[in-house]
């Protein structure tokens, strides 16, 4: 339906509602998207020149509408000109990616830190990762191979206040009250990337979603994704918008009591899915590190008894965090990643017999039940999807930059205060 209202605002609008029509059903032709979108075939016909001159679109073969001589041109989102950064910002060391629209990853880095207590060394290292990535794209200016950054995405581990950049509170790490949007900036002055719009989330939330908007499936709507590393945490995406809730910590099950009076969980509270199902607590009394995940891995691969058989007890735990998940949102699918998934089926086994138990007792079908299919790079590409998510929504934008403004609090120049289109739009006519 056409939207009324401020001239900018309304082409924004119908230009970034023809890029999601497209990418949810590629290869429609001009007159069907007028006819999905209630515009008038002139108007498409205008966006989607534009779109194709800024690389958003690129039409694929002829093909035949039925009419006479009539022959309609597919469109697609355009996967060789347009870019998208993503960085997971971890709890050992950093991944950073590029991807182009469709989600399909140009280049992949990790970043090792210098030392993981200190938020600003680890800040810093990322995004001059992210710089050289993008003068790596550009290098090739001119060329087919070039590519221009419509923006950065970033995949925090921790609650994240996402109107104002900064991360709240970091268990696993220790950081507290980061001011992450302030320091990347600072750190992006003077480079390619100075300008452009950043978003920041928590990692189960970006890495939901990079299966929402990446996966080329429409109507898993509510989704859930299952994030096992450390701790435990969960992305929701419902009505098209990810689940934050007023803070920015909706999604933090790991706290969801599975078991009264059970272990006890570093919030203070006992019983928490963390401290039966995070990776954490199928360490004992190792000091969680890269290393004593891979002694873990080692052992469950080598199937070492007594290691296998606690790795089973928390797949246990796991169904009935599945089975909570699917009783609060009735998901169409629940989506499990995170360094857990390493574990293989010793853990996703149990949980989904134990799940499999409570839809026959209440003889209903339980939900999809799958892992991530974006392995390690998936919190890095669903900041990527982040970016994409954010910049196809202007109203969204628009609607967070006036909660910040009524906080009394200055927006970021995030593409909060122009709604997106001027970044979206950087280099290219009006």
């Amino acid at each position: 339906m056409p939207v009324t209202g401020d001239h900018q605002l309304l082409k924004q609008l119908n230009r970034m509602a023809l890029v999601r029509q497209v990418g949810n059903q590629p290869g429609l032709s001009r007159a069907s998207l007028a006819e999905v979108l209630g515009l008038t075939k002139s108007t498409v016909s205008m966006l989607v020149r534009d779109l194709m001159d800024e690389g958003w679109l690129i039409e694929r073969e002829l093909m035949a509408t039925g009419e006479v001589g009539r022959r309609a041109t597919p469109l697609h989102l355009d996967p060789d000109r347009l870019a998208l950064l993503g960085a997971e910002i971890g709890v050992d060391e950093a991944r950073v990616v590029a991807t182009n629209l469709l989600g399909e990853v140009l280049e992949t880095r990790v970043v090792s830190y210098d030392d993981s207590a200190d938020p600003a060394s680890c800040v810093k290292l990322v995004a001059a990762a992210l710089v050289r990535l993008a003068k790596r794209l550009a290098r090739t200016a001119g060329t087919p191979g070039a590519r221009q950054v419509l923006g950065i995405g970033l995949g925090l581990h921790g609650g994240v206040d996402e109107k104002l950049g900064v991360l709240r509170y970091a268990p696993h790490m220790g950081w507290r009250n980061v001011d992450v949007d302030g320091q990347v900036r600072t750190h992006f002055a003077g480079t390619l990337l100075e300008g452009l719009p950043l978003y920041m989330q928590n990692e189960a939330n970006v890495a939901a979603l990079a299966e929402f908007e990446f996966t080329g499936q429409t109507g898993l709507d509510p989704l859930v994704y299952l994030s096992i590393g450390y701790g435990v945490g969960a992305g929701v995406i419902v009505g098209d918008n990810l689940l934050t809730g007023l803070g920015g910590f909706a999604g933090e099950v790991g706290h969801a009591i599975l078991q009264a009076n059970g272990p006890l969980c570093s919030c203070g509270r006992s019983g928490c899915a963390d401290a039966l199902i995070g990776l954490a607590s199928l360490l004992g009394t190792e000091k969680p590190s890269p290393a004593a995940l891979e002694r873990l891995f080692d052992k469950v691969a080598q199937g070492q008894a007594q290691t296998c058989a606690a790795v089973a007890a928390a797949g246990e735990q796991l169904g009935i965090l599945l089975n909570n998940l699917w009783a609060a949102f009735d998901p169409m699918a629940i989506v499990i990643g995170g360094p857990a998934l390493r574990l293989g089926n010793t853990l996703i086994e149990p949980a989904r017999r134990v799940l499999g138990g409570y839809a026959d007792a209440a003889m209903l079908a339980a939900p999809e039940i799958r892992t991530s299919r974006f392995g390690a790079d998936a919190v890095a590409v669903g900041a990527a999807a982040l970016a994409r998510h954010r910049l196809t929504r202007p109203l969204d934008l628009q609607s967070m930059a006036r909660r910040v403004d009524k906080a009394g609090r200055p927006a970021r120049a995030s593409g909060l205060d122009s709604v997106g289109w001027a970044a979206c739009n950087q280099g290219h006519r009006p």
